[in-house]
């Protein structure tokens, strides 16, 4: 069944010719945003000035605004991130704030609360966040009814899963490319508002997935001591792109909303050259979702760029053969790029077995034997041989990486790419009266003239002269590419600039009042719900939200958790379910297996490498790890 929906994906898009695909890049401020966009993001996504699951990227509506500006003139867009739970005495700011961003000219929103389909809204488009936790067929249907113009489907699906959401729908799919993992199904991560009071679904994340944890059995014994045992690899699909569109995605997502703009950068770049390749090689079936082309001043590598090492997830296989794929429990921090194992060391020098060219300054780390991730600092590279500023105890064989690239820093932290629009000239002589027609990439055309010129024969050609002249755009987004001019006319160099400064101001007014604007697409009033009853994992935390779901034939609703804790003193008279938590609380529902990561997975000869009952304990926290072998995937469960 997965086979054939996956043949008739392939059929659709063949059918459907040029499809558009997009290259999603995250942006913490309007700098890196505006750089994402030269190195060939197709469109940026950043934090509105409230609600965005990112609190600390938050951006003003004036900055948003300036973003658009820029990102517009090549077709790129701009979504806003407005994806956290809104209780109900925040709903009038969230509505007065998102009119603001319609008037900035956000593309689209990015939504988590349903509460929000029910507000009084410009016709803005939107997108369902990652925290709709979209895995079915039954969910991404439910959504697109509901006028979702592009879904974000979770990071854990495979190619199969994928290619079953794209043949019951039929608007964008989005999928998480490249970058850090959360090990819990997006939005129904409990854990950080359970111990910390800090909820992921408000923009707070405590990143409890990052910490250490013993692992014990049910009598307390420690089993595992002070590992990271939920922090998961970084992702990395880059190799996976063809297959990924072929199942049906169309925008391709790289997370990283906290990340600088060097990390923004260098990911970008990479992910345009290599989406480049596989629509070059397309034959005419996908083409870029924005216009323009990057010309890029370094050769982009991830590798060299934060990362906690990489895994493709759940993308190629549903059970991978080796769950040490999945997560880096060593250490929470970035392991950047191996450079290979040491072959001597002595005092402050090392000399390695590696062909990576160091440079002065690099920061290199390695686990040592007590289980700690430590750094060094390179003084002086001579070839694979360093000398580092102290003295290090690194042992013959140990495995280093770099973790600071001086060199690429250096790079990129100078200008490192320009983005243009190609556009052909034709320039007449009318009388005299100069003609010039300007028409680009994005399909804009204008002309325009200046009356009154005295046009004489040319003693010699005019060709190179009047294209340098033509070709003087450095002011502007466009780059010349065909002209076809007065080679045998004369036309004074002061006219022909006149003439070319006010044509191409005309090009970019024409195409800001053409450019098309999503819209909101319309709710089906009627379509049923993906359930009729909701428990707080589905993060229902206002009245307009359990009015919408009742309006689908929701007929219970339980209030989520940050409800039920946030002792906000907003009534719950909506709720049908408990007001305030009892009894154990599910905090994490995840496909990451703690016991196939470990080698003791219970379909196999080693489940026995384990106790049948393990707990994970961070302070005086204890948490149950259950695994379900039938759908192959974990539950957390705070038990103390």
């Amino acid at each position: 069944m997965r086979f054939m929906a996956f043949i008739r994906n392939f059929a659709l898009m063949k059918s459907i010719s040029p499809y558009p695909i997009e290259l999603l890049a995250p942006a913490r401020d309007a700098l890196v945003a505006i750089e994402a966009i030269k190195h060939g993001a197709d469109a940026v996504y950043m934090g509105a000035p409230m609600f965005g699951a990112r609190a600390a990227a938050t951006n003003s509506v004036d900055d948003l605004a300036r973003v658009c500006d820029f990102a517009h003139q090549f077709d790129a867009r701009v979504y806003a991130t407005v994806n956290t739970l809104v209780y109900d005495h925040e709903l009038a700011d969230c509505e007065r704030m998102i009119w603001q961003l319609w008037r900035a000219g956000v593309d689209a929103l990015i939504v988590q609360d349903m509460g929000i389909l029910r507000l009084n809204l410009p016709p803005i488009a939107l997108h369902a966040s990652t925290q709709c936790d979209l895995r079915t067929p039954d969910k991404a249907r439910f959504l697109e009814a509901m006028g979702f113009s592009q879904l974000v489907m979770a990071r854990e699906l495979t190619l199969a899963e994928i290619a079953d959401i794209r043949s019951a729908v039929k608007v964008p799919l989005e999928a998480f490319v490249h970058g850090a993992l959360c090990v819990c199904y997006s939005g129904r991560c409990q854990m950080s508002q359970a111990i910390k009071g800090r909820s992921a679904n408000r923009g707070e994340c405590a990143q409890m997935c990052r910490l250490p944890y013993d692992l014990v059995d049910e009598k307390g014994r420690v089993l595992i001591t002070q590992k990271h045992l939920l922090s998961l690899c970084d992702m990395n699909r880059s190799a996976m792109l063809r297959d990924m569109i072929e199942a049906g995605v169309s925008s391709f997502k790289i997370e990283g909303r906290l990340k600088d703009v060097n990390y923004v950068k260098n990911v970008v770049a990479h992910y345009r050259q290599a989406l480049d390749q596989v629509i070059a090689q397309s034959d005419g079936r996908w083409r870029r979702a924005s216009c323009g082309t990057s010309d890029i001043t370094f050769e982009p590598d991830v590798r060299r760029s934060f990362n906690r090492s990489f895994t493709t997830y759940f993308i190629d296989r549903r059970h991978p053969d080796n769950g040490t794929r999945m997560a880096q429990i060593d250490t929470p921090k970035s392991m950047g790029q191996q450079l290979g194992p040491v072959v001597h060391a002595r005092g402050n020098e090392v000399v390695l077995d590696t062909k990576v060219k160091l440079s002065n300054g690099d920061g290199l780390s390695y686990m040592a034997p007590d289980g700690q991730f430590t750094g060094m600092r390179v003084n002086v590279a001579q070839g694979n041989r360093i000398t580092l500023r102290e003295r290090t105890n690194v042992g013959r064989g140990t495995i280093v990486y770099r973790t600071y690239d001086k060199a690429m820093d250096d790079i990129l932290s100078r200008p490192t790419a320009t983005r243009s629009i190609a556009v052909d000239a034709t320039l007449r002589g009318v009388g005299r009266r100069l003609v010039l027609t300007l028409g680009d990439e994005r399909g804009c055309q204008v002309t325009h003239a200046i009356d009154d010129v005295d046009l004489q024969p040319a003693k010699t050609p005019q060709h190179d002269r009047q294209r340098d002249t033509l070709a003087k755009l450095g002011d502007t987004i466009y780059l010349l590419r065909e002209a076809q001019l007065l080679s045998d006319t004369f036309v004074p160099a002061s006219v022909l600039t006149r003439l070319r400064r006010e044509t191409v101001d005309w090009l970019d007014r024409t195409w800001a009042m053409s450019r098309k604007r999503d819209r909101r697409r319309q709710e089906d009033v009627v379509a049923p719900c993906f359930a009729t009853s909701l428990t707080s994992a589905d993060n229902v935390a206002n009245h307009l939200a359990a009015q919408f779901y009742r309006d689908h034939g929701v007929t219970h609703i339980e209030p989520a958790l940050e409800c039920q804790m946030a002792g906000n003193g907003a009534p719950l008279v909506w709720a049908d379910g408990p007001t305030t938590s009892t009894g154990p609380i599910e905090v994490m529902h995840t496909r990451y297996c703690l016991r196939r990561q470990l080698g003791a997975c219970l379909k196999t000869k080693d489940a026995k490498k384990l106790p049948a009952h393990i707990f994970l304990r961070t302070g005086n926290q204890l948490i149950a790890v259950n695994c379900d072998c039938r759908n192959c995937e974990m539950h957390l469960t705070i038990v103390s």
